[in-house]
């Protein structure tokens, strides 16, 4: 079967390569400042190695961004994109945008914590954390059972994320149910009024207890309130009538 339109519109051939399956997550990723390939697949979990790398070559090949190899080899190739590529980056943040209003709700094969990790750790307020090492531990109800668990842990302004647990002691611990987080995460509910409430649950010291609200900014597009007709309109909705 062609994978092409078999037309001259330019809206067509742009598509053609950018709406093949993953694609638009990649370069995403990339515009996000990945550039080695574990960097790309542990924002983008669910795809293969085999076919990130396919895809990488396509991307390459079109011109949208630059491999760039190690003399020597040790640290691999590294990634980059061309000014093709760095120009999708206002296209891509305006359909991310019309996803968090518009697009369908999240059903349960959608919840995936491992992309969780990796964009909570791209989002911690780390100068309003203590000096020093800051570890954070999440755990999930109804998570898949090899993925119940991950760490954050920053040091010195670094943040790097763990699916298995880095050996050091826990200064926060959170307990929640996997879909209610990642609802609060991205701006349907309030993070402040589910911990209240106690449906996410925050061990820990008080003072840093108090704190986690400042330290985790939420997704970028939280601040977008949800359009679509929906369980998750309601959910906004009814969180905005009891704040």
């Amino acid at each position: 079967m062609s994978r092409t339109y078999g037309q001259y519109c330019p809206l067509a051939l742009a598509a053609e390569l950018l709406c093949e399956r993953w694609t638009l997550l990649i370069v995403s990723r990339l515009i996000d400042g990945c550039t080695k390939f574990n960097e790309i697949h542990r924002g983008v979990p669910r795809i293969s190695p085999s076919l990130l790398s396919q895809r990488l070559s396509e991307l390459e090949r079109e011109g949208l961004l630059l491999r760039r190899r190690s003399r020597n080899g040790a640290n691999g190739s590294r990634y980059e994109l061309t000014r093709a590529g760095r120009e999708l980056a206002p296209l891509i943040d305006g359909l991310a945008v019309w996803g968090q209003q518009w697009a369908r709700d999240m059903t349960n094969e959608d919840l995936d914590p491992g992309f969780l990790a990796w964009s909570m750790h791209m989002q911690l307020d780390t100068e309003r954390m203590p000096p020093g090492r800051t570890v954070l531990e999440f755990e999930f109800t109804g998570a898949p059972k090899d993925c119940t668990r991950f760490w954050l842990v920053n040091q010195g302004g670094k943040v790097d994320m763990c699916l298995k647990d880095p050996g050091y002691e826990v200064d926060l611990k959170v307990l929640a149910d996997l879909r209610l987080f990642i609802e609060t995460w991205r701006g349907i509910r309030d993070l402040r009024a589910e911990m209240r409430a106690r449906r996410i649950r925050v061990i820990g010291p008080p003072a840093l207890c108090r704190a986690l609200p400042q330290w985790l900014k939420l997704s970028t597009l939280a601040r977008y309130p949800r359009r679509t007709a929906g369980r998750e309109l309601r959910l906004a909705q009814a969180q905005a009538r009891t704040s």
